[in-house]
């Protein structure tokens, strides 16, 4: 019996994308998505763009989901999937000017504009833990 790729990546990236909406966040998995959430959101809104590599599964979605632990945390949770939904991360990707496409990354806005973005070489080479204290002190700085 043969499983088309299509399905294979879709069961395989499933337990990735659960990392972070068993903890809240909101899948954009269109344009249209994206475009009706990010520039609309009142308050806060954490945008992750998650991937499949190490980084993400080992600093990323555990600094995040470390950092939602905090007393102080974002209005909005929204995360799209790099190279899975590719339209709906190049349309988010469109608000995180002047950084160039990266993923995982992760993103506060704040009233539909970017305030503060950690870029790959901002996961790949910290902890998580180290991750989680740097959303933390920006959940303070721009949540209250």
């Amino acid at each position: 019996m043969s499983m088309s790729f299509d399905q294979y990546m879709k069961d395989t990236i499933q337990p990735m994308r659960d990392d972070l909406t068993s903890i809240g966040f909101k899948e954009l998995r269109t344009p249209e998505e994206v475009e009706a959430a990010l520039p609309t959101a009142k308050g806060t809104s954490l945008v992750v763009v998650n991937s499949v590599c190490g980084c993400a599964a080992g600093q990323c979605r555990p600094g995040v989901a470390e950092a939602l632990q905090h007393d102080i945390k974002p209005d909005h949770l929204f995360t799209v999937f790099a190279g899975q939904e590719k339209e709906a991360t190049a349309k988010a990707r469109e608000y995180f000017a002047p950084y160039p496409p990266s993923s995982p990354s992760i993103a506060l806005m704040k009233d539909g504009e970017l305030v503060h973005f950690i870029e790959r070489h901002g996961v790949e080479n910290r902890s998580a833990v180290e991750i989680a204290a740097e959303l933390k002190d920006v959940f303070d700085r721009y949540c209250q």
